[in-house]
């Protein structure tokens, strides 16, 4: 795991025990902090506390090693580093004062949480992982970081750079919004290229993260619960070029108002060497990507490619990557195809802003959208409405968009995904697609995107 000798002996509070706080625990633990850890489900600070009979339904790690890890000491245990080891408590009910940070999960809303107001009140700074990765650089074998952030696109454009640089024979990790957490992974060797996603929730958690290469791909209204209006959002983005230094290299995609404001404040901050603007509209030859297609994954691939030729990869290494590229779960992956129809999961399509690019992919397309609306419009959604021959709607959307869509194409009320597939194979035709790309959140009916992705795949097989 990745550590820092700087954590040794200091004080921590974490804050919610997912996979990355979890990780950040195993981590700081591991350097010789103390620790203080925290989450409202109960399963979680389970999860870290003790067990009686060591290996007896620990889950992860359980009877494997014969000595015990941080977290497998019961709570008074000293950790063998010198830290006094792990305590569970909400940092909200104690005293913070003397901490050196407060590492909270980016599921913790900071905007309106009592831990913000009470962290500033003791002078402690809220920090998450990608934070504790940034200050653990230092002590890691020489290296490059590369971030990427946007609304839309950022896992397509992770794993594709993290792709082409496993393609070059370049080491190289995946993490931070994707893929294991970043602490809980080995160091690369040196010249290795860590390739992370930043969420703004992550953004908004670090403050010494200076990528070689920054990347951002596009902003439109997203989250805005977490932030004061859209130019608060617009802004936490903005922070990743701003920690940077000056020669590391700044790609941003200039399709919309908000990203070509960030270009030019990285252009007038005296950085106009650094930086790559992508145009949207670029015509490519994408027939040799089957998993890039369509005009956002143009961008995509422009931003990928200018990402690797900044880390010095030849182009015979871009070119093998993009082409064998497997694409990702979810985000327009061809499932099958059945009687001459192709089947299309792109589940994690959750606004219609990141729906808007695979209507544009397809020629004729049998849409089923539909489940818990982040907006009571499809508007950016219709310049692809051209290529649509009928819809299916689901979920606690299915009256409102079936009342939007009256009059565009024909419109089926389905209101479940799987009467949705079974309809719409009842009626696409050979060369034509039946796409799954909801425009919604889905947990009106299912536990995740990935739980509805899979239930589609599910139906495309039983189909007969």
């Amino acid at each position: 795991m990745i550590v820092s000798a700087s954590w040794r002996g200091k004080r921590y509070a974490v804050l919610g025990l997912a996979r990355s706080g979890a990780a950040t625990v195993r981590a700081l633990l591991s350097a010789g902090a103390r620790v203080t850890a925290w989450d409202s489900n109960e399963a979680a600070r389970a999860a870290l506390s003790p067990s009686p009979l060591r290996g007896e339904g620990r889950g992860e790690g359980a009877g494997v090693s014969p000595s015990p890890s941080p977290v497998d000491r019961p709570l008074s245990q000293p950790s063998p580093q010198g830290g006094e080891g792990l305590s569970l408590a909400d940092p909200v009910e104690i005293d913070l004062t003397g901490f050196a940070g407060v590492a909270v999960s980016p599921g913790v809303p900071i905007n309106r949480h009592p831990i913000a107001p009470k962290a500033r009140e003791a002078g402690v700074p809220l920090i998450g992982d990608i934070e504790l990765f940034a200050q653990a650089r230092a002590e890691l074998p020489p290296h490059k970081v590369v971030g990427i952030t946007g609304t839309n696109g950022k896992s397509t454009t992770t794993a594709l750079i993290h792709h082409i640089l496993d393609t070059a024979g370049i080491p190289a990790r995946l993490g931070g919004n994707i893929g294991l957490p970043i602490l809980g992974q080995e160091p690369l060797p040196e010249g290795g290229v860590y390739v992370l996603e930043l969420s703004s929730y992550q953004i908004d958690l670090t403050q010494s993260l200076d990528c070689d290469v920054a990347i951002l791909l596009n902003i439109t209204p997203d989250h805005l619960d977490r932030y004061d209006g859209f130019d608060g959002y617009a802004a936490s983005k903005a922070r990743l070029f701003a920690m940077q230094s000056r020669g590391h290299a700044a790609i941003i995609g200039i399709g919309d108002a908000a990203s070509q404001d960030i270009a030019r404040q990285v252009s007038r901050s005296g950085r106009a060497e650094d930086l790559t603007k992508i145009a949207p509209g670029v015509c490519m030859d994408q027939s040799r990507w089957p998993a890039l297609q369509g005009p956002h994954n143009a961008q995509n691939a422009l931003a990928a490619i200018a990402a690797c030729e900044a880390l010095g990869v030849d182009q015979a290494s871009i070119d093998r990557g993009l082409a064998s590229f497997p694409g990702l779960p979810h985000r327009m992956e061809r499932v099958a195809t059945k009687n001459g129809v192709l089947y299309v999961n792109d589940s994690k399509a959750t606004n219609p802003t990141s729906t808007a690019p695979a209507l544009a992919a397809f020629g004729r397309i049998h849409w089923i959208l539909g489940g818990q609306a982040k907006t009571d419009d499809l508007d950016a959604c219709r310049p692809g409405f051209g290529h649509v021959a009928r819809a299916y709607t689901i979920g606690d959307a299915t009256e409102m968009f079936a009342a939007l869509l009256d009059g565009e194409f024909p419109v089926e009320r389905s209101f479940t995904l799987d009467a949705a597939v079974k309809s719409a194979a009842a009626q696409a035709k050979a060369g034509e697609t039946v796409l799954l790309s909801p425009a919604c959140a889905s947990f009106d009916q299912f536990r995740d995107y990935e739980d509805r992705g899979a239930q589609f795949r599910a139906a495309v097989g039983a189909l007969e």
